[in-house]
């Protein structure tokens, strides 16, 4: 009997690995962390201001990057309202403390438009200090440089693009330290990414695992619950039961009764 239970349990597994690597496989849209790396600090942009600038000149403080589109017809204001909001919730002071930086992944938007948008958050959410938050633009090539380099996958949909929700904390140095996933930020997340950014200090998103159970809806421009990875979730969960009644439990039994 103790042998067909092992035989289950290993058939069981290997059905489960199946339905991970699955799951595992580079999303078509997404995010892909590349915490501890280094951002290619020499690429080119052009800021609100219409002047050429790379992210060396740039950062120099703990910096929460974004990227969206100026143009988006979805997720892109709310994740910018988002990070306006956390700005205006907590006690640091933008452009002293740190600074948010965010790029447009659409080679079509221009610095005109960046200057249009910036205006808009940052009369409403930059408490005066405009100078804290950049916008930036640039071609295509640099785009795919720097979307590549932190793992943010984008695909394009005629003028749109389907794309992932999520800030990237960056360090003094260029150093990817934390993502921080949704539209929305709570300020203790928001201050402890910044603070381990500041320290240089890579750290895993426990929110992430939140995420497991989404996939992205390109239609619907959200994220929408994934029934393969949640169905691989639980067979995993009724595994360990098993291994614990199963196997564990009548172990302790026979211990018991020889003492």
């Amino acid at each position: 009997m103790k042998k067909i239970l092992i035989l289950t349990l290993i058939g069981i597994i290997c059905c489960t690995t199946r339905i991970f690597a699955q799951v595992d496989q580079s999303p078509e849209v997404g995010i892909v962390e590349h915490l501890g790396k280094t951002l290619p600090l020499d690429l080119k942009f052009v800021n609100d201001k219409f002047e050429t600038v790379t992210l060396r000149q740039l950062i120099n403080k703990p910096t929460i990057l974004s990227f969206v589109y100026f143009d988006c017809p979805g997720l892109c204001s709310p994740l910018l309202e988002g990070v306006g909001d956390v700005i205006q919730k907590t006690n640091l002071v933008l452009g002293k403390d740190y600074q948010v930086i965010t790029i447009s992944f659409n080679f079509r938007d221009t610095p005109e438009k960046a200057k249009v948008k910036k205006k808009r958050f940052t009369e409403r959410y930059a408490k005066g200090n405009s100078d804290g938050w950049i916008f930036l633009t640039t071609d295509s090539a640099t785009i795919f440089n720097i979307t590549h380099a932190t793992g943010f996958i984008t695909k394009a949909v005629g003028l749109d693009f389907v794309h992932p929700s999520a800030v990237i904390a960056v360090s003094p140095t260029g150093m990817i330290t934390r993502y921080l996933y949704g539209i929305t930020f709570q300020p203790i997340d928001f201050k402890m990414a910044l603070a381990e950014a500041n320290k240089e200090q890579p750290r895993p998103t426990i929110q992430k695992a939140l995420l497991l159970c989404f996939s992205y809806d390109p239609q619907g421009q959200r994220y929408t619950l994934d029934v393969l990875k949640i169905s691989g979730i639980l067979v995993l969960f009724f595994i360990l039961v098993f291994v614990v009644v199963y196997l564990i439990k009548p172990k302790k039994k026979i211990k018991n009764i020889k003492s």
